[in-house]
């Protein structure tokens, strides 16, 4: 290399470490060229996520012309295994292997698990909705097939998950943990935004054999991803037989000891409180936007972009921020407060002319809120993991998480229904279904401050020199 080259190239790696998200997150030990290989675990989650809950909910509804509840009911199934997380991560902290890994073979079963969901997945959908020569097959089947692939899928995905951030956690110094997360949840967010695109335009023109196609070549996406993420990342330890294998505790002392930490059972309240404020709009935002405001499906589907946009945002502070040695509860609870005046912009957007500026900042308030509070709660049960449980830690965070974000889901929409029905709704407009839930998540965000301002006290005067640890 000429020198005029090996200068633009070092001026490039020291701008680099300096503006581009998350590099300073890498280390001597933790180049970011294995951090980035190692968050692909992420683009496959977030790759099944949008095919769950965004590609598959349309095709099946509009396309095959499957009925709405039954949709609901499959793509709510992997909800199922989310409270498992806890477990799984348990597990994985205490796994022997004779190959020397603890977290390796279960993010390998979790990808096994997620690639034989979609390899049947396909075939499973058009046996269930009953579409061309698969009308004639009884009906048990395609409920049978469709309801497996779905509760493989889930159960693949939160398997990988939980376990892929335990060993981004083993493998990050404490310094760098906040950074690491953010990078990991921008990718899991870069993996939902890219995946859309590409199936969107992939199903386009929409025929079986373009599904199948589509699936199955997520089945295969999701193998090689996973295997690039896993190699060479968990370094091996010898194993030295059965007979000086130390005893582990079982699951229920683990999870006491874990709960007796620092306020543990108050933080996984808060989490699961905020996760449910800013998840019951998911399915109401673009019908509020199209039957209340009268905005176009275009304008409508820029949504997602800007829900996505202030999510980015909102993770990139607070991994910069955190990093700099700010409480992660006070982190999470400025999350909470950024998502009243969020919900307020939306509220407001109706009687204030139909305004799409003030719903679309509303909109994208709202993703910088969540992830200002996903963020906080996150590296806060990282950073008061007890010793050797961190994938216990971070399976009982997102068991809550992912729990708590399905049932506010659903809680959305029927509250929004049930309002709706209800003789007195018009009187006060057609918003006010939607008002009703925007209103009860500023009072969730109202509860999760509230939950949260005690561990900030608690841990204020544990870190205190003449402060008592509570």
């Amino acid at each position: 290399m000429n020198p005029l080259s090996a200068k633009l190239m070092q001026k490039w790696a020291n701008l680099g470490g300096k503006y581009l998200p998350f590099a300073d997150a890498a280390t001597p030990d933790l180049p970011l060229s294995r951090l980035l290989r190692l968050s692909l675990f992420q683009v496959s989650v977030g790759m099944a996520l949008v095919l769950l809950v965004g590609t598959l909910n349309r095709v099946m509804i509009v396309e095959l012309g499957a009925p709405a509840s039954l949709v609901g009911i499959m793509i709510s199934l992997p909800l199922v295994f989310a409270p498992m997380r806890a477990l799984i991560g348990f597990r994985s902290d205490n796994h022997v292997s004779a190959l020397g890994w603890k977290r390796v073979p279960y993010i390998w079963q979790g990808t096994l698990l997620q690639f034989g969901g979609l390899a049947i997945m396909p075939f499973a959908i058009l046996v269930l909705t009953g579409f061309g020569e698969s009308v004639n097959t009884p009906a048990w089947i395609g409920y049978a097939c469709g309801g497996l692939s779905f509760l493989l899928v889930g159960a693949g995905l939160h398997m990988i998950q939980t376990v892929g951030l335990a060993l981004a956690t083993d493998l990050a110094p404490v310094e760098s943990q906040p950074k690491v997360v953010g990078l990991m949840y921008v990718m899991l967010l870069l993996g939902m935004i890219v995946c859309a695109q590409v199936f969107g335009a992939a199903l386009a023109d929409f025929s079986p054999a373009r599904l199948i196609q589509v699936i199955q070549g997520a089945a295969v996406a999701t193998m090689v991803l996973n295997i690039t993420a896993m190699w060479q990342q968990e370094a091996r330890t010898p194993y030295e037989g059965p007979k000086i294998e130390r005893k582990h505790p079982s699951f229920r002392e683990a999870w006491t000891t874990f709960t007796a930490g620092l306020g543990a059972k108050r933080r996984l309240i808060a989490v699961g409180l905020g996760t449910m404020a800013f998840s019951m709009e998911d399915v109401l935002l673009e019908p509020y936007g199209g039957q209340i405001l009268h905005l176009a499906v275009s304008q409508t589907t820029k949504l997602t972009a800007a829900l996505a946009i202030g999510g980015l945002l909102g993770f990139g502070l607070a991994s910069r921020v955190l990093s700099r040695g700010m409480d992660p509860f006070l982190m999470a609870c400025y999350g909470a407060l950024v998502g009243i005046p969020a919900f307020l912009c939306v509220i407001f957007s109706a009687p204030l002319g139909n305004s799409m500026a003030l719903f679309a900042v509303g909109t994208a308030l709202i993703g910088f809120g969540a992830g200002l509070f996903g963020h906080g709660t996150l590296t806060a049960t990282m950073n008061l993991a007890p010793e050797e449980q961190a994938g216990l830690a971070l399976g009982a965070w997102g068991a809550v998480q992912a729990s708590a974000a399905g049932v506010a889901i659903a809680l959305g929409g029927v509250i929004r229904d049930t309002v709706a029905a209800m003789p007195s709704a018009d009187a006060f407009g057609p918003a006010t279904p939607y008002n009703v839930v925007y209103s009860i998540e500023i009072l969730f965000l109202l509860a999760a401050i509230v939950t949260m301002v005690p561990l900030l006290r608690r841990r204020r005067r544990a870190e205190s020199p003449t402060g008592v640890s509570a």
